[in-house]
């Protein structure tokens, strides 16, 4: 079995937004890495034992008393180092270079020219001249003769994305430049006989046409590290470790339908069988016929065994006159709580509760001075139940992103449909019915989402869209139906693209589509009269209208 964590990169954040990019970018490449804090404990970044470190960019200014710095022991550890913006700048700061605030910002395109051999850069493009390999105790300085070699060759340029606003003015001792733009003299350095690194622009977004080679290049290339972090490999060591972890005890999960949990159940029942009991709270309020098909691919297709309760009357019951969004929110999530309770009681010999725990909840609820990863966040509503029931945790997902989720779940033989499905709030549709949740409102509105939703995917639009939905709005609308006056209900259609979700643009989706959707769901649906389209960004908008 390979050891999938022996070669890996650290990375120190700094408190960039494209921090979770880099490392999803690295685990891409097919190798493990971890972000911590960047005051992270420095014995604790000896023990980790990284094969290269990257510094990620960050909101702050180096120039600025008690700014961010590396801590020490980074460069003393003997391994490659990659700065990149903020992580460049501290690194020149801390190594003897100097670095200045620049009080124009530069965010945006940039064309790089590439004007010195450099072993990063290595690759990119035949006019570059091969990178000096140094010798132990050797440096730039000790090599007059490649500079005039560099600058004989037509300088190779790149296309990037710069987010900055200081800049390095003067590099550190041993260090060249390796990179420059028509309004930035440094954009990029090397050391390369320490084998250190810096970029001013930033390699790990898309906008970078070639920053997964240059990353590449950092992580296999220059830190030696073998390509072992692949969805086979996770799978072969999350089933080794779940074995170890439980031994013959039973586990006990929550399966909702999202990705998440069905990739859980999934990568437990590879590993334990028929140990794993998986409870799936229908609440009245998933898509349609989601329950059926839960049921069909977990409990039939994957041999998961699966209670199915079905508790949609409890659940309109207590939603019974709660208009105020934050109300149904509560009301939802302390009722399946409540239902999940009773179910788990009935189980005998249950001693663990599996959670679909993901990275970024990991990161998200680490300590920054500590580091010290603590999950807070609680997942699909059983957050209180361990310690409630006595029981001890699993979480086989923690260490992956959500993409590595869905390859995970790929792998493991789940549907494309179910792991690359859309996201779904945790309240289901009692969110998207604006105001008092019906069963009778539900039933419009989950059929109107699966014909919105069925057509997106017969004009092969619905892997181009973040997110689809429909939302049911409790106004009446006057239409003509027939010959006859009719004073019915509005169904709202909304579909965003967004890269992270944090920002989002509403998707332009094709006229006759949308006039094609709306015909069926008037037609299909009594007691719809109207359909609207929701063109609203995020922000002002969020993505969920409650």
């Amino acid at each position: 079995m390979h050891d999938i964590h022996s070669d890996k990169i650290l990375i120190l954040d700094f408190g960039a937004q494209y921090t979770q990019l880099i490392a999803r970018r690295v685990r891409e490449i097919g190798v493990y890495c971890e972000i911590w804090a960047w005051d992270h404990d420095p014995a604790e970044i000896v023990r980790f034992a990284p094969k290269g470190i990257i510094l990620s960019g960050g909101p702050e200014s180096v120039p600025e008393p008690g700014s961010p710095r590396a801590p020490q022991v980074v460069f003393e550890l003997g391994v490659p180092v990659l700065g990149i913006c903020y992580g460049m700048q501290a690194m020149a700061a801390q190594l003897g270079g100097r670095v200045e605030g620049n009080h124009s910002r530069e965010f945006g395109y940039a064309e790089v020219r590439l004007t010195a051999p450099c072993r990063l850069f290595e690759g990119l493009a035949e006019a570059l001249p091969p990178a000096p390999h140094f010798g132990e105790g050797e440096s730039w300085m000790g090599q007059p003769e490649l500079p005039a070699v560099a600058a004989a060759a037509q300088p190779v340029r790149l296309d990037v994305w710069m987010s900055h606003g200081d800049r390095v003015t003067a590099v550190p001792p041993g260090f060249h430049v390796t990179a420059t733009t028509e309004s930035l003299p440094i954009a990029g350095m090397a050391d390369e006989s320490r084998r250190y690194y810096g970029v001013q622009f930033h390699p790990e977004v898309t906008h970078t046409k070639r920053g997964t080679e240059i990353l590449r290049r950092f992580v296999v290339d220059l830190c030696g590290c073998a390509t072992l972090w692949t969805p086979a490999h996770i799978i072969e060591d999350a089933v080794a470790r779940v074995r170890a972890q439980v031994g013959q005890d039973k586990v006990l999960l929550g399966l909702s339908g999202g990705v998440d949990s069905s990739v859980v159940a999934a990568l437990l029942e590879k590993a334990i069988g028929d140990q794993l009991v998986c409870v799936f709270v229908d609440t009245g309020l998933l898509r349609w016929r989601e329950g059926d098909q839960v049921m069909a691919t977990m409990a039939e297709h994957m041999g998961v065994h699966v209670i199915r309760v079905d508790a949609a009357e409890r659940f309109y019951a207590a939603l019974r006159g709660i208009e105020d969004p934050e109300a149904k929110r509560k009301t939802i999530g302390r009722l399946f709580v409540e239902v999940f309770d009773e179910e788990a009681h009935k189980l005998q010999g249950v001693k663990w509760l599996a959670q679909g725990t993901i990275y970024p909840d990991v990161i998200e609820s680490a300590a920054s001075r500590t580091g010290k990863a603590h999950v807070i966040k609680s997942h699909h509503n059983v957050g209180g139940l361990p310690e409630r029931m006595k029981l001890k945790l699993v979480e086989p997902l923690r260490e992956l992103f959500k993409d590595e989720v869905r390859r995970v779940g790929v792998e493991l033989g789940l549907p494309h449909e179910m792991v690359y499905r859309h996201p779904f709030p945790g309240p289901g549709l009692g969110v998207r019915v604006l105001g008092e949740v019906r069963r009778e409102y539900v039933e419009l509105l989950q059929r109107a989402d699966a014909i919105f939703i069925e057509e997106l995917r017969k004009q092969g639009l619905y892997d181009q869209v973040s997110q689809a939905f429909a939302v049911f709005l409790p106004v009446k609308s006057v239409g003509v139906v027939g010959d006859a006056r009719a004073y019915e209900w509005v169904i709202a259609l909304r579909a965003v693209e967004t890269v992270d979700f944090m920002t989002a643009h509403w998707a332009h989706l094709p006229y006759a589509f949308l006039d094609h959707v709306s015909r069926r769901i008037i037609n299909e649906l009594r007691g719809i009269s109207r359909v609207v389209y929701d063109i609203s960004g995020k922000p002002p908008a969020t993505i969920e209208w409650e």
